[in-house]
């Protein structure tokens, strides 16, 4: 079959079952793992820093708190543009050429991390680009969308987002492991601190090769590039990506859009980010939202002819009230899931791994390594783990029963997950012996991961219902782009609370912006007269 495919009829029985559904199913995966390595070149930070503390770079926590957050802020902000690279670009063009990109990133990072001197700015710069990876993920759920019928687009995107997502689980047991052994050669590092695997702790005094935790990525881009060069397809039909143009224009185009959003990124992370990193100027509250109104504004009006006619036709989805209220129920799952997947190896090092007691002037310390604290390297993998082993779950499951139905149920255990973690978290970070609460913190922790992954299931059931065809990609796109900067607000709240030595402020504040969710979910889709009842 040809690259570009000018006719696709999913909803047509008989084309599905004869034609389209090899091809889908071919697509998808490819799609998968594509996706599985951008998620893991954008969260891989939460990982890389804890490796950095143990080994004694030079840098502060929060410093290290704040790589995460610009790898998160960077990456959803080039979702915005990547939400509509399918439409301008094509599939096969757009996942080829944004999965390329990110060797960028995972080769500089190999070369950084060979030397404890390397500056500040330069893991900050690759931070910012890691977002490439944050941004992959609204492009492939788009794309997958258009080659999938609506009766299980709750199963065929949570199998995409679900296993992509796995990413962060596979970095999060691939890095550590390849961190133990010489396999890109290069010097060893000695560990000041215990570290681990997920087989166990590694005591201090071992040898590691903390550089691989980038070069290992460039083992499985490189063939991945070539996998979907040749297997993947771009559909050119109206309502798809109707003038994709040659692959060379395609990505000029991707290029450009991409450039825009990363100027928007870096302009917003150097005013709100502290110093070394910015001036903060002004609050993330305020940034965060000026980042977006100006990425999408500047991507209408930079951009000229064929491509800001295509961009202008996509817009119409901020027009629609669906799209404003999945966005912020979409915060509420995958926002949660990546966020706390960014945040929670660190969490787990600085609040159980330190002890905290009263000095002698009454203030109280938190610098003295606990010997009985876990290993943030053996645990931190679970949540993302289950997370995303269960989205596709989610998606099933909103397929039978409904999508929104589920989400109410998800809101609920979430609410109530979030105020335990933070009544154990705040027992934790009071005791001179902290591993008394990891166990129910850790289990809480659990619960509050699973509800995510069902939840993200179960919202793109609900997006792929309510919305037609043409706007139904575009708007799993934007929506999960707002959703990835939890990937920057989480693990900020968590460096900012930790810092001022009440990290279970921001537990407190995510219950309640989990209950409005609730509240949301319920109006739109569950209530009496609803505007579509539980699609």
């Amino acid at each position: 079959m040809s690259k570009n495919i000018s006719v696709w009829e999913v909803e047509n029985d008989d084309f599905w079952e004869n034609t389209g559904k090899s091809v889908a199913t071919r697509n998808l995966w490819i799609s998968i793992p594509s996706l599985l390595c951008g998620f893991a070149v954008w969260i891989y930070w939460g990982i890389i820093t804890v490796q950095m503390l143990n080994l004694g770079f030079p840098f502060t926590r929060v410093e290290l708190f704040t790589l995460s957050a610009i790898a998160g802020f960077t990456g959803a902000t080039l979702r915005i543009p990547s939400t509509f690279f399918i439409r301008i670009a094509g599939g096969r063009n757009t996942i080829v050429f944004t999965t390329a990109l990110l060797m960028i990133p995972a080769a500089g990072m190999g070369f950084a991390l060979q030397d404890k001197n390397t500056p500040l700015w330069i893991f900050q710069i690759l931070a910012l680009l890691s977002g490439f990876g944050g941004g992959n993920f609204a492009s492939s759920m788009s794309n997958i969308s258009f080659f999938f019928p609506k009766r299980v687009q709750g199963t065929s995107l949570g199998l995409n987002a679900g296993l992509g997502n796995f990413g962060v689980t596979t970095m999060q047991i691939l890095v550590p492991l390849a961190m133990t052994m010489s396999i890109f050669g290069g010097d060893s590092m000695t560990l000041i601190n215990s570290s681990g695997t997920l087989i166990g702790k590694i005591p201090a005094g071992t040898e590691t090769y903390i550089h691989n935790a980038g070069f290992i990525w460039l083992i499985f881009l490189v063939p991945l590039a070539f996998f979907g060069w040749f297997g993947m397809n771009n559909i050119t039909t109206d309502a798809v990506t109707p003038e994709p143009g040659n692959p060379v224009l395609a990505m000029s185009k991707i290029t450009l859009l991409l450039s825009i959003a990363f100027f928007t990124a870096a302009i917003g992370l150097y005013l709100m980010l502290p110093e070394p990193s910015g001036i903060a100027l002004l609050s993330k509250w305020i940034i965060l939202p000026l980042v977006i109104v100006a990425t999408v504004l500047l991507l209408r009006f930079l951009t000229t002819g064929a491509l800001q006619q295509n961009l202008k036709r996509q817009y119409r989805i901020f027009e629609n009230k669906h799209t404003w209220a999945m966005t912020v129920i979409y915060v509420m799952t995958f926002g949660s899931f990546i966020g706390f997947s960014a945040a929670f190896p660190l969490s787990i090092k600085v609040i159980f791994g330190f002890t905290h007691v009263m000095g002698a002037d009454g203030v109280m310390m938190h610098d003295n390594i606990n010997p009985n604290g876990p290993s943030a390297l053996m645990f931190a993998w679970m949540g993302p783990f289950i997370g995303a082993l269960i989205r596709p779950v989610g998606g099933w499951i909103a397929d039978k029963v409904g999508g929104a139905r589920v989400t109410q149920y998800v809101a609920i255990v979430m609410i109530l997950s979030a105020l335990g973690v933070a009544y154990f978290m705040a027992a934790a970070y009071r005791s001179a012996t902290p591993e008394e609460y990891f166990w129910p913190f850790f289990a809480l922790f659990i619960i509050l991961f699973t509800a995510t992954g069902v939840g993200n299931g179960s919202t793109f059931r609900t997006i792929a219902i309510v919305f037609d065809e043409e706007q139904a990609g575009p708007v799993l796109g934007w929506t999960s782009a707002v959703a990835a900067y939890g990937a920057f607000i989480i693990p900020q709240v968590f460096g900012e609370q930790i810092n001022a030595t009440t990290p279970e402020y921001a537990l407190y504040g995510f219950a309640v912006f989990y209950s409005i969710c609730l509240v949301l979910n319920w109006w739109f889709y569950l209530r009496p007269g609803a505007y579509v009842k539980n699609p």
